[in-house]
């Protein structure tokens, strides 16, 4: 572990951990893909799938709260798969998740520079991308206030935006506010082609996209080493998030599926723009450019906040060399952050110049991090408090997964659930054919060269 002179700095409230959180999940997901799946599995099955995603969530959030609350350590997803799994599986997690981040850096660049473009079309992709790789290493190399700060600021911006689109939504669905489309619908879009449009295939399929669309919300447990009063205020910051991110993905949801019918060309194009121009939204896709560059933005911002942390902690544990594990005079991983910048700019150039061989294989293998993350989180919490109980009553915890030990239980099924989802899923199977590979060589390079590390699960919970 790190020492005294070594230690980040908690200044991180649970408003600061509510919008990082946000800020990773709230992306380009819920804004350019929503109509999307509307159209796949109809309105009705998209919330379904929303709200078994939701679901699914709050328990890994649960569970991540119980261990992050009595273990707030930075990046500590890693640190508890190798405390209460297996030190080789710790390892895994943390490069899984590093890629995840690191991977999305690439395209982010891209597509906020393609935001812009529509504003400034003479001004080439490549020198927006390089203005937006410089800004948010400064965001995230100055001062963690001011990363907290821009952070919570932009992800403000996204929780106002989806919050004003759902309220105008719901008055045009009620008649309060005409529409050019139609007056006053109701909710009689949401069948027009029936419940299941495509079958119930269609919502399994569409339920593995819910579950990733609320990825992101563990970053919470990434950022528990920085936050002041983690007792406190990582508790509420879970609270806070679940019921922001449920309430506003679901809305939207229902918003949009009641609002275009279930066939319209438009779900897959730009249903945002749609609405806001049908009720009378001056300039609604300047609008809607500005708030997805925003969640572009945003979403780079923590991902490379999340990322650098866990170089940190793979240093911190010895699998990494030492300077990854250096802190600036403020308290931040210089050097994490700079190589998790070049890893998102290799992401970018192999887009372009390897898209359907190297690109395509750090896709999928993120895609796979994401339910192997959240696995892990399961198991964590099951192992911890068989731990912690052997040598400590329960009463000393104080905050405690609910329903112990169904919800890690339900959190391991779930998950590999999802995975066999995405073997049926001919758009997802590759993440397997990836991600499975990856993680036995992650283990294997563990096992060959770091195994000498020893792993005393009992003395962790005291």
């Amino acid at each position: 572990m790190a020492d005294k002179d070594n230690q980040f700095m908690r200044k991180m409230s649970s408003k600061h951990l509510v919008t990082l959180s946000l800020g990773g999940v709230i992306g380009t997901g819920i804004f350019l893909s929503s109509g999307y799946l509307i159209q796949e599995a109809g309105a009705v099955g998209t919330i379904i799938a929303y709200v078994v995603g939701g679901f699914l969530a709050t328990l890994v959030m649960m569970c991540l709260g119980e261990l992050s609350v009595y273990h707030p350590n930075t990046a500590s997803l890693h640190l508890y798969a190798s405390k209460y799994i297996h030190p080789s599986l710790g390892f895994t997690v943390a490069w899984l998740y590093w890629l995840t981040w690191t991977v999305a850096l690439g395209s982010q660049f891209i597509t906020m520079g393609v935001c812009l473009q529509k504003w400034f079309p003479q001004t080439p992709i490549w020198v927006w991308c390089a203005v937006f790789s410089v800004l948010i290493l400064l965001l995230n190399m100055l001062d963690i206030k001011i990363f907290s700060v821009s952070e919570f600021w932009m992800s403000l911006t996204k929780i106002v935006a989806l919050g004003i689109f759902i309220i105008l939504g719901a008055m045009a669905i009620t008649g309060l506010l005409p529409s050019h489309a139609s007056s006053a619908p109701l909710f009689t879009n949401l069948v027009s082609n029936g419940v299941f449009p495509h079958g119930v295939g269609a919502v399994f399929i569409v339920l593995l996209s819910a579950n990733f669309a609320f990825s992101g919300t563990e970053l919470i447990g990434v950022a528990a080493g920085e936050t002041s009063h983690p007792e406190k205020n990582i508790p509420k910051a879970i609270k806070s998030t679940l019921f922001l991110l449920i309430t506003l993905f679901i809305g939207t949801i229902v918003v949009i599926g009641a609002l275009i019918p279930g066939s319209s060309k438009i779900l897959t194009e730009s249903p945002f723009v749609s609405i806001l121009q049908n009720i009378g939204i001056p300039y609604a896709s300047d609008i809607m450019n500005f708030i997805i560059f925003i969640a572009i933005l945003s979403g780079a911002n923590s991902g490379l906040y999340a990322a650098s942390r866990m170089l940190w902690s793979l240093s911190e544990d010895g699998t990494l060399p030492k300077v990854f594990s250096k802190l600036s005079k403020n308290g931040l991983p210089i050097y994490g952050l700079l190589l998790t910048l070049a890893g998102g700019l290799l992401s970018l150039f192999s887009s372009i110049y390897a898209e359907s061989t190297v690109y395509l294989a750090l896709v999928s293998i993120s895609g796979f991090a994401v339910v192997a993350v959240w696995l892990s989180i399961g198991i964590s919490q099951l192992r911890f408090r068989k731990v912690f109980l052997a040598s400590h009553p329960l009463s000393d915890l104080t905050y405690r997964t609910p329903g112990y030990p169904i919800v890690p239980w339900l959190v391991i099924i779930l998950c590999v659930v999802s995975m066999i989802g995405i073997y049926f899923d001919p758009n997802q199977r590759i993440a397997l054919y990836f991600g499975i590979p990856f993680t036995l060589v992650s283990i294997i390079v563990y096992q060959v060269f770091y195994r000498r590390r020893t792993h005393d699960i009992s003395t962790l919970a005291d």
